[in-house]
């Protein structure tokens, strides 16, 4: 059996028709790998057409102001993805007049172009035979030739690459790469996956040896760090309110929130009430304020688990920098921001 037969046929019957690989324009595919990067396709897929449709090419990107970019960018997370994106766009857009890398080891030097996205643009875009190694390769090769290396670990990647590119058929670089990224997305999935109806289920070493959910070996993440933040939400005399650009590195860097106070644990009324009296965000005297979630709202990251309350202040007379309510959702907020402000 040649694996790579089997498995381009099994592509070939059941890959889904994405905008993406309809193309070999090294743009859309840059830009679909980008997005995909901790994201599902199908969260994915309507960011992909909103910035095709906002951005048709790279020079449209480069010469978009960053604020529209992260607000398109609104709810996919890792929002550094979006500011890499810019800068690279603004890259390709003026020092290489428009025209991308059509190579692996070019396109690695772009900002924000990894080993596996470098390769898929390479492969997908120029048909250079060069493997792309993600978590569904990972999960496929590890559980067929049952390879119990740690994929957390850095030499891990170098192992499976050089397996990888011994089953690449050196002539179809793109297509085995999308064959076998499908395959563990859709058929060799991380959990229950359906080994009755698999082209490999006679071959799978895993399968034959009941390892199927012992793989691959990842060894365990680092501890998830807990912060908590306190959101102030100011409506003044004019309904008018409050913002601030997050300008720290970190988190959300360059998004907008409100004004915050980040406390050691989760805190009461009597407590954050204090906290504001002691702050420097306005002078107005506080007519009233209360809580607007009694339960802090959860938002998890891949490092950091934030517990958020917002607190809604009516304050006396008009804020200096006040914007209005439609002006407000103009600005580029993380997402757990943005649906407090579209519920209230």
């Amino acid at each position: 059996m040649i694996f790579h037969n089997f498995l381009i046929k099994w592509y070939l019957e059941n890959k889904r028709d994405l905008p993406w690989r309809n193309t070999t324009n090294p743009y859309h595919i840059w830009l679909s790998e980008i997005m995909l990067q901790q994201t599902r396709v199908a969260q994915g897929m309507p960011y992909f057409l909103a910035f095709t449709a906002a951005f048709p090419t790279v020079f449209d990107l480069a010469n978009a102001d960053e604020e529209k970019v992260l607000k398109l960018w609104q709810g996919l997370g890792y929002y550094s993805r979006a500011r890499n994106l810019h800068k690279t766009a603004q890259y390709i857009a003026y020092e290489l007049s428009g025209v991308f890398p059509d190579n692996y080891k070019d396109l690695l030097q772009l900002k924000g172009v990894g080993e596996y996205t470098a390769a898929a643009i390479a492969s997908f875009s120029y048909n250079e035979a060069v493997p792309v190694v993600d978590g569904n390769v990972f999960r496929v090769l590890s559980r067929y030739f049952d390879v119990e290396t740690d994929i957390a670990l850095a030499s891990a990647k170098k192992e499976f690459a050089a397996l990888a590119f011994e089953l690449m058929p050196k002539d179809k670089p793109a297509i085995f790469n999308q064959a076998i990224m499908e395959f563990g997305a859709l058929q060799c999935v991380p959990k229950s996956p359906d080994c009755g109806n698999c082209v490999f289920n006679d071959s799978c070493a895993a399968l034959q040896k009941k390892k199927v959910d012992q793989l691959p070996v990842k060894s365990k993440k680092l501890k998830v760090r807990n912060r908590y933040f306190n959101y102030l939400m100011l409506s003044d005399a004019e309904e008018n309110t409050l913002i601030q650009k997050r300008t720290a590195k970190g988190i959300w860097h360059n998004l907008y929130e409100f004004p915050l106070i980040e406390t050691m644990q989760e805190e009461d009324f009597e407590f954050v009430s204090n906290a504001v009296q002691q702050e420097s965000f306005f002078t107005n005297p506080i007519i009233s304020m209360r809580a607007c979630n009694e339960k802090s709202i959860v938002h998890k990251l891949s490092h950091q688990h934030l517990h958020i309350k917002f607190w809604k202040l009516n304050v006396k007379g008009v804020v200096e920098n006040g914007i209005t309510k439609e002006e407000l959702r103009q600005y580029p907020f993380p997402i757990v921001i943005h649906n407090f402000i579209e519920a209230n």
